[in-house]
């Protein structure tokens, strides 16, 4: 039931006015001046007023404003009661009216049909502004339910990130050294690598990256990160990197892994040979560059045709075997290090990567922080779309 409040200092026009609203099946609240009228209004919240603009103390547009002016009766509808206004040359009391915040007028004397009709007109926009109000209200909540829960989700995406770098290796000292760079991107990837001493002359190096983004490729990105570290595939001689590749094929196949693919580069190195031997599912190549203190720097790329890990069973992979000069390097990384959107909206490109590698080494002071600044200088956007992963190994 709609609650309607009167407020008329005419005891005769409060009763018919009462009297008339309460048989249309109103609850009808009546008060004899404007002060109480206020009071009423600030307890009732009624869904429409009628005010008497002509009242001794406080008139009607007084009462407007200050009804106006309380948030919590924002959607009241209020109606004017007055002789003023209604005829020719008066328009300018109805402009006063209007400014003062009044919806709709009605003249005396009353015509009882024409009030009736207000009245549920007035009350129809009330119920649409209140339902607005309602849905905005409930606007409001669900973003700030998101929110919150896109604070919650960027939090765990942090953590999931921080997990993620606490398990790849610090870089190695030694006779063999290593530097590492690891950027994640916006959002959460499936990049993972490592290197580490399998016995005293073998060294294994290798890099993957899960395709998609988001927890699901991270998760199958440090499940075979932690297989590779302990060394866990059955009957597999982590020396021979075509084994390796071949035990992870089997371990790791889509259909059993959420539809997920990884490429991988996998090497061994041994210190006394000096002899590098690999195997790539898919994966970027590595690049080798020997003689990297004097201009004449020499890249070969250690590419393969092979499928990534998990498309097929039953892959057979190859080794390739190089020899290893004194003070050369070796860079693995994926393809987050080349796939960089430029102002113009190209992409890098695998090409351009490789000549500013090349550039940055014939100075004294490549290392990988500066390559990154000069790969970033071509980045767009305040992200990378893709995880950045890059491992230099440096032979002396």
């Amino acid at each position: 039931m709609f609650k309607i409040l009167v407020i008329d200092d005419d005891p005769t026009v409060r009763a018919v006015l009462k009297s008339t609203l309460k048989k249309q099946g109103y609850d009808v609240t009546i008060a004899s001046n404007g002060e109480e009228g206020i009071t009423q209004a600030q307890l009732l919240h009624p869904a429409l007023i009628i005010c008497d603009w002509m009242m001794s103390h406080l008139d009607g547009l007084e009462v407007c404003r200050r009804i106006r002016s309380d948030p919590d009766l924002a959607t009241t509808f209020f109606i004017l009661l007055t002789a003023r206004g209604a005829a020719r040359g008066e328009e300018e009391d109805r402009v006063r009216g209007l400014d003062a915040g009044a919806d709709e007028f009605i003249s005396k004397p009353i015509e009882m049909n024409e009030l009736k009709a207000r009245v549920r007109a007035g009350l129809r926009l009330h119920q649409v502004n209140q339902d607005l109000q309602s849905k905005k209200q409930a606007l409001e909540k669900l973003n700030q339910d998101l929110q919150t829960q896109k604070q919650i989700l960027e939090t765990e995406l942090a953590e999931a990130a921080d997990y993620v770098r606490s398990l790849l290796p610090s870089p190695l000292v030694g006779a063999v050294t290593t530097e590492n760079l690891f950027i994640p991107s916006a959002q959460l990837g499936g990049d993972c690598f490592g290197h580490n001493w399998i016995d005293d002359d073998h060294l294994a190096i290798y890099l993957l990256d899960v395709s998609g983004h988001g927890v699901g490729s991270a998760l199958l990105s440090v499940s075979v990160l932690n297989v590779l570290r302990s060394q866990s595939l059955p009957n597999t001689n982590f020396c021979q990197p075509s084994e390796v590749l071949k035990a992870l094929n089997h371990a790791f196949q889509m259909r059993k892994h959420g539809d997920k693919y990884f490429t991988i580069w996998y090497g061994v190195y041994h210190r006394l040979k000096r002899q590098l031997i690999y195997a790539n599912a898919g994966h970027p190549p590595a690049l080798l560059l020997s003689s990297p203190s004097t201009t004449n720097i020499q890249i070969q790329q250690l590419i393969s045709l092979d499928l990534p890990i998990g498309f097929l069973p039953d892959v057979e992979f190859d080794n390739a075997v190089f020899e290893v000069q004194e003070n050369s390097s070796l860079y693995i990384f994926s393809d987050g290090a080349y796939e960089i959107n430029q102002p113009d909206g190209t992409i890098l490109g695998l090409d351009a990567f490789i000549n500013l590698l090349t550039k940055c080494s014939q100075t004294d002071i490549c290392n990988l922080n500066q390559l990154l600044a000069n790969l970033l200088s071509f980045n767009t956007q305040d992200n990378l779309d893709d995880d950045l992963s890059l491992v230099k190994v440096n032979f002396g």
